[in-house]
């Protein structure tokens, strides 16, 4: 089946999906070992894992492309991209459209930022005019042809131009074709449902650890219409509080071995990675 008909049957099929946010290989290995059915690459944990960087606009449509075929090529769930503004106007978007596919992803998020542009609970967004991201979306649209590619409208209009501006974004985004609609960084739990009251689903929640949207649970969300919840960051904080646990402990008492119940061992991390597999192709055709 394809994979962006996947993301549709699973939300038919489960009534949500949660996305955690992936950023290399390794980390999309392990949320589709704990049994996510759809993962999420976060342009947000790239651009701090690859080039040290905050999300402001810094990081590429090539080294997003090159982290979306490494991650595609190492798990067999569907996988949504985070592809920004599409890195330019509605031809640029055709182009990160067809490269995103042969690439293996399922979907992508496509948003309506002015570039270069910045997390969505940074301040000082601002959004490019309705009608030139709709033909940005149209666009996305028509380059698909017939796959399935999942596409999710974000707009960031709520903070530059309100509530009531971002759900007619929403709605226009709708009617062009997208598959669902993203409304960034809503404030209070009365927004989101004036979100989930106006616009039609499937809608997506992001849940940010003290970001600008109050943490809800997947039930609440449900309850309000929120058929997609992205968690993107937390797996990034964690790992970033982890290193500077084991660097700081390091340097202190040059030595892990205060810390060794934080750390996998030396033969879990193998089973993690597929050594085994390795030793056992290594076996067939050694000469």
């Amino acid at each position: 089946m394809d994979k962006g008909e996947m993301i549709r049957d699973f939300i038919t099929q489960k009534g949500q999906l949660i996305m955690p946010g992936v950023y290399d290989a390794l980390s999309a290995k392990i949320a589709a070992a704990a049994g996510f059915e759809v993962v999420f690459i976060t342009g947000y944990s790239l651009s701090a894992t690859l080039l040290g960087e905050p999300d402001f606009g810094i990081l590429t449509q090539t080294e997003m492309l090159d982290a979306a075929r490494r991650i595609c090529s190492v798990v067999t769930s569907p996988v949504i991209v985070d592809a920004d503004t599409g890195y330019g106007n509605a031809i640029n978007v055709v182009r990160t459209v067809n490269e995103l596919i042969h690439a293996g992803a399922a979907g992508m998020f496509l948003e309506d930022q002015v570039w270069p542009k910045r997390c969505g609970h940074m301040k000082g967004k601002q959004v490019i005019p309705l009608d030139e991201q709709l033909k940005k979306l149209k666009a996305a649209v028509d380059a698909r042809g017939g796959n399935r590619f999942f596409i999710v409208a974000r707009t960031d209009a709520r903070q530059s131009e309100g509530l009531c501006h971002a759900i007619d974004r929403g709605n226009a985004f709708k009617e062009v074709g997208a598959d669902a609609v993203f409304i960034e960084a809503p404030q209070t739990k009365q927004e989101m449902e004036e979100i989930a009251k106006n616009v039609p689903g499937p809608l997506v929640a992001n849940m940010i650890e003290r970001g600008q949207t109050p943490l809800m649970k997947p039930g609440e969300l449900k309850e309000l219409g929120f058929d997609l919840v992205v968690w993107p960051l937390g797996p990034l904080y964690a790992s970033a509080k982890a290193l500077q646990t084991v660097y700081a402990t390091l340097r202190q008492e040059g030595t892990t071995e205060k810390i060794l119940d934080r750390l996998l061992s030396f033969n879990e991390f193998h089973s993690l990675v597929g050594l085994e597999e390795k030793y056992e192709l290594d076996a067939r055709y050694k000469t």
